[in-house]
């Protein structure tokens, strides 16, 4: 009982200050939570993961490899999937499948023809679960060549879903998602089972779905689309007819929460809870929140505290570094002997010369905390056989940060050395021979 009341006395002192801040700060209490430092305490969600978009490190964890649901955060590889296999300017039919689909929802009816763009911002800014199944059912139909959406059977729009999912959990192992696995487009909770049995559940980790996320905003082909969806305020389409207009709000407050807030995607089902994922950039820095069952209702803004916090974490507490700030050694860079390669004179010792070949899109630096440091290590060969090439490969040099390799430049051999041959030694020979007759 007296840990229970200091966690509620906390809690009432944390309101308080947060109150006066904003009193203080008049419209503007954002400036001082960017001032907050120190590593996040007393967070709501119960997974939670902070991660530098630039490098994929992950700088906060709270059971960020925990696994479970994530309810309409899903959307944000519904959307980027679809960007990728699917055309913004297909008009999609909407199935008898689709038009079920549970609140929230667009309000589609079957054979209604809706613009594959336009469903992207009813998914993306108000999170209709409709609009999700037709952009889903559309390319997976195609895919497996069914029949159009309105005369298709309930069964074949499944299977259509279900190849969109396959999409889905492809693209995640593709970006090292290992503990993600999509069952359905929309992130309403639901168990696939294979032909064994076997269950798994709708479900991701706070850390895969910073890393989705990252993807989205940093590495994806289609990723300005992606944002310029995402930070839309408002947006009205009709459907191909002409004769339903519809209007979108983006319900994402975060955009409007901090300066330099990108994106963002809100969740909630029973199961999972309240979850959000969101994206900053701002100082140079980019950063991406997942947060996963951060409270149930009457909890709804407890994601935003926790957003707020880990955006401001790193804000005040990561700073830029170049790797150029640790140089290599010398001695890393010192020529390598050859064994059996030709030199200038018979007895002499070949060698070739070794550079540094830094790759053309290698990253330049990274976020650090104080304290925090770059550690270089060296594998490098310790003699070579000829022949040798210019440009061979002879070791690397790499570049940690927590025992996590973040760059790694290569050490490559300068010279030629071709092997020692008959030619070769007639030649010396006859050299030195001539060279002594020279000489008496």
């Amino acid at each position: 009982m007296e840990n229970v009341v200091k966690g509620i006395l906390t809690r009432l002192r944390v309101v308080a200050a947060m109150l006066l801040v904003t009193v203080m700060a008049g419209s503007c209490p954002i400036v001082c939570l960017a001032e907050e430092t120190g590593e996040p305490t007393e967070l709501y969600a119960r997974a939670a993961v902070l991660m530098d978009a630039d490098s994929g490190r992950v700088l906060y964890s709270k059971n960020g490899e925990e696994v479970l649901p994530m309810a309409s955060t899903t959307k944000i590889m519904t959307c980027i999937v679809a960007l990728e296999n699917g055309n913004p300017e297909d008009q999609v039919t909407v199935s008898f499948y689709a038009a079920g689909q549970p609140k929230v929802h667009l309000g589609l009816v079957k054979g209604q023809k809706i613009r594959m763009e336009d469903l992207f911002y009813s998914m993306m800014l108000e999170s209709h679960n409709d609009s999700a199944v037709a952009i889903a059912e559309h390319i997976g139909g195609k895919l497996l060549s069914l029949p159009e959406e309105e005369i298709r059977s309930q069964e074949e729009s499944k299977q259509a879903v279900a190849a969109f999912a396959c999409l889905m959990n492809q693209k995640a192992r593709d970006i090292g998602c290992f503990q993600t696995f999509f069952v359905t487009p929309n992130g309403l909770d639901a168990v696939w089972r294979d032909e064994n049995g076997t269950e798994r559940s709708h479900a991701t980790t706070a850390r895969d779905l910073a890393a989705i996320m990252r993807y989205c905003i940093r590495q994806s082909e289609q990723r300005e689309k992606f944002l310029e969806i995402t930070r839309t305020s408002s947006y009205s389409f009709t459907d191909v007819s002409g004769n339903r207009s519809y209007s979108c709000q983006n319900h994402n407050a975060f955009l409007q929460m901090m300066e330099g807030a990108l994106s963002g995607k809100t969740g909630f089902t029973n199961a999972a809870g309240y979850c959000y994922v969101g994206a900053l950039e701002k100082d140079g820095k980019c950063f991406t929140v997942a947060l996963l069952a951060c409270g149930w209702p009457n909890h709804k803004t407890w994601k935003w505290s926790d957003t707020k916090k880990l955006m401001a974490y790193g804000l005040s507490d990561y700073s830029y570094h170049s790797f150029e700030e640790r140089e290599p050694d010398r001695e890393w860079c010192e020529p390598i002997p050859v064994e059996n390669g030709k030199t200038d004179h018979i007895g002499e010792e070949a060698f070739t010369n070794v550079r540094i070949e830094t790759a053309g899109d290698a990253r330049e630096g990274m976020l650090l905390k104080k304290g925090e440091q770059i550690e270089l290590k060296c594998q490098k060969k310790r003699s070579l056989t000829a022949p040798v090439t210019a440009g061979e490969e002879v070791g690397q040099i790499s570049y940690l940060v927590d025992g996590k390799v973040f760059r790694m430049d290569l050490l490559v051999t300068e010279d030629a050395v071709e092997p020692i041959d008959m030619g070769w030694c007639l030649e010396k020979i006859l050299d030195r021979f001539l060279l002594n007759g020279i000489a008496f």
